[in-house]
């Protein structure tokens, strides 16, 4: 039976160097939904981000 590896491990026990995944895109449509705002919690704190009616995002705290 063979052994299983990590998947960042190389057949020599060397691991390969971890990339930073890329930034995580989310479309306004499915976040707003139906809305005209959304309340995002952060570290502790409460920030409302906005839909003007021209289209431009407010983000505040």
């Amino acid at each position: 039976m063979s052994e299983q590896r990590h998947p960042d491990q190389k057949p020599d026990g060397s691991h390969r160097p971890v990339e930073p995944a890329g930034p995580r895109i989310i479309r306004s449509s499915d976040m707003f939904a139906e809305a005209h705002e959304v309340i995002i919690e952060h570290q502790g704190a409460t920030y409302r981000l906005r839909q003007t009616s021209l289209g431009k995002l407010i983000l505040t705290k």
